[in-house]
């Protein structure tokens, strides 16, 4: 498999929806990049409806992908469920527009969909990854230290005297 695997041929494609399918394993890890992911099997459905002016393509990838917990150092599989969508305008230029719409060339032949399926598989590695025995034990540590904010003065802070207020913002209340 190699990178013309995830290449659609935008040239031949008519003017309304097309399907294809891809299939993501280690090999496309390795060549895509392994900083985050290295092993995984995922299916990618991508749709991609082409309009004269531009291409909507719409991206479901699930699977699972091998990562190695924080704690213990364990492989275990992650499920991978995206949805995402991709507008390719054509313009003069291949430039990025935003996360959402890319500017790919009028001249362009084919679309290389390879390295969103990476971005958009990599977008749902957890930063904090742990095993699943180790997520139930971890949510019960982190209700303990929160810190709550709240915008009502608690019993301690609340002072009504006007001892306690500093004259500059004494003097700020009189301009009202």
């Amino acid at each position: 498999m190699g990178v013309k695997a995830f290449k659609v041929n935008i040239i031949g494609l008519t003017n309304t929806v097309h399907h294809f399918d891809f299939k993501v394993g280690n090999d496309f890890f390795s060549q895509y990049g392994t900083g985050l992911v290295s092993v995984g099997s995922l299916k990618a459905d991508v749709t991609v409806d082409k309009h004269e002016t531009f291409i909507d393509a719409s991206f479901h990838i699930t699977g699972t992908v091998e990562l190695t917990c924080d704690r213990s150092l364990e492989t275990f599989d992650h499920l991978i469920s995206v949805d995402r969508k991709l507008v390719f305008k054509y313009g003069n230029a291949d430039e990025e527009l935003s996360d959402q719409i890319v500017m790919i060339h009028r001249d362009s032949e084919s679309l290389e969909l390879g390295q969103y399926l990476y971005e958009f598989i990599a977008l749902e590695v957890p930063i904090k990854k742990l095993h699943q025995r180790y997520q139930e034990e971890d949510d019960d540590d982190d209700s303990e230290g929160k810190i709550i904010y709240t915008s009502k003065p608690t019993s301690q802070d609340d002072k009504t005297d006007g001892d306690d207020i500093d004259p500059r913002w004494e003097k700020l209340k009189k301009l009202k």
